[in-house]
């Protein structure tokens, strides 16, 4: 989802804070966005979770008794696609707990994580569930700011190494190489000697994939090959497809693709240049949010991202309970690879 639509959507949740329920035309006014485009940022926010339509209106969703557990802020990057799941893993863990959630969203900017912790600590954040913009080779000092915290937190699909003082947190993650590993290891199964990885370089997971590209290539002795670079996500697809043509001429016929949105584009622009999935090419996307829409269906590797959600608010919850002994934990939770049609396998094996 673009930074613009993230703003909006965060500007959204802002206004229903204040306003509780409110008519979506009234609240388009107020907010001077077109309607049109206000109603579907509310249904993405619906699909989420983090509001409720109902008759023309709009409100934050109210189920059942008022919540009597502790209040958690929940940071993340975005609101849509991946963190959409991870946001409702952690809603209904935290609804079952009689817990309160409070979203935070900082549009992967790090200027605007330690803003909206903030935010949700003014609002009676008793405990935090982090996602902020981190790299994996990050200089610390870019997470120093965590171990001043005056509450107990977690960081959510993101880690620290032993060296970092965020290490001292709890951590609760897809384990990204993991799934990496999936992948290479059915497009081998399948025959295919040779892999390419496409893949973005401007977040977390996209680092991760790719480091665990070389990892896993080297357990399953398979060459390395030059990662085909998604630079400007706006106008790649044509470029990565005439690159993947180019790998294919050069013996690659397994691709792996970070992410869904990326790998959609793919098939069309490849069988104009000759080639089809998943007959000349194998084709596995990384994410799982929207590749079983594809023509075909596309092969993919999806993360835990609910667990993940749910498995970071049962930590949290239980680090509030001031039980002393509980060790830090750091949890890496293992994805799994849907078999579809894209990649010339046996469909849901």
């Amino acid at each position: 989802m673009s930074f613009a639509a993230d703003k909006r959507r965060e500007r959204i949740l802002d206004a229903l804070r204040s306003l509780g329920t409110i008519r979506v035309t009234d609240l388009a006014q107020q907010l001077d966005m077109p309607a049109v485009t206000l109603r579907r940022d509310v249904v993405a926010l619906a699909d989420a979770g983090l509001v409720r339509r109902s008759h023309g209106s709009v409100s934050f969703p109210v189920a059942g008794a008022p919540p009597t557990g502790p209040t958690i802020g929940l940071l993340v990057p975005s609101v849509g696609q991946y963190f959409d799941e991870v946001i409702a893993g952690a809603r209904t863990a935290a609804a079952a707990a009689g817990a309160h959630l409070t979203l935070g969203v900082s549009s992967y900017r790090a200027d605007a994580d330690r803003v909206q912790v903030e935010r949700l600590l003014a609002s009676g954040a008793e405990g935090l569930l982090l996602t902020p913009h981190w790299m994996p080779s990050g200089p610390s000092d870019d997470r120093r700011w965590v171990d001043e915290l005056p509450v107990p937190a977690v960081l959510v699909e993101r880690s620290a190494p032993a060296t970092d003082p965020a290490a001292a947190l709890d951590s609760v993650s897809s384990h990204h190489h993991h799934g990496v590993l999936l992948a290479l290891r059915h497009l081998a199964a399948l025959g295919h000697e040779r892999i390419a990885l496409v893949a973005r370089r401007d977040t977390w997971t996209a680092l991760k994939v790719r480091s665990g590209y070389a990892e896993g290539c080297v357990q399953l002795d398979l060459p390395v090959e030059p990662v085909i670079d998604i630079v400007d996500p706006a106008a790649a697809s044509e470029v990565v497809a005439q690159k993947i043509v180019v790998a294919a001429g050069n013996g690659v016929r397994g691709v792996l693709v970070h992410n869904d949105q990326d790998a959609l584009q793919l098939p069309p622009l490849l069988r104009d240049k000759g080639l089809r999935v998943p007959e000349d090419v194998a084709l596995i996307s990384y994410d799982d949010v929207f590749a079983a829409l594809g023509a075909p269906p596309l092969t993919a590797v999806a993360p835990p991202k609910r667990a993940v959600g749910a498995a970071a608010v049962e930590l949290l919850l239980r680090r509030l309970s001031g039980d002393s002994t509980l060790p830090v934990h750091h949890l890496a939770l293992l994805p799994e690879l849907k078999i579809r049609a894209s990649c010339g396998g046996v469909p849901g094996a």
